[in-house]
């Protein structure tokens, strides 16, 4: 079972993937980490109790006008179907610009609070289960230093 690290300026949030929920988002994701995609980029939107989003190539440089718009170049589509498709605090879920048109952006989700019109939305593929107070310190333009995915 694969999990992830992702370190930041104010801590480190350890993942638990949904592998059986969201399996094709969860190989795109560790593919992105491991090759380094997600190092140095920031998040980019942060909305107070909803959520922490980052993933896009442009927020290297958060004065980029093209912040928030970018991905890698390709779209994969959402899984909504899986048991876990449940927006709660921690939960990484795909942003996206319509139904199967995601990418490289995802989020975190604060809280329960604003969160349920996402269910059945976007694709949630995994949840923060250690550093999970990182996720209410992060503002915008915090840096993802690196995502290390781990083999368990």
């Amino acid at each position: 079972m694969k999990k992830a690290e992702i370190h930041t300026p104010k801590g480190v949030m350890k993942v638990d993937f949904y592998t059986e929920d969201a399996p094709n988002t969860v190989a795109n994701f560790i593919k992105l980490a491991e090759s380094g995609y997600y190092d140095g980029l920031a998040f980019h939107r942060v909305i107070p109790n909803f959520v922490i989003q980052g993933g896009c190539p442009f927020s290297k440089d958060m004065s980029d006008r093209r912040v928030g718009t970018g991905g890698p170049g390709y779209s994969i589509d959402c899984e909504l179907k899986g048991n876990n498709q449940y927006h709660d605090k921690g939960v990484l879920s795909m942003a996206h610009a319509g139904r199967n048109t995601g990418g490289s952006q995802f989020f975190i989700c604060h809280s329960r609070d604003n969160t349920s019109h996402l269910d059945g939305n976007h694709t949630c593929f995994g949840k923060v289960y250690e550093g999970v107070e990182v996720i209410d310190n992060i503002r915008q333009g915090d840096k993802i230093e690196k995502i290390v995915v781990i083999e368990e």
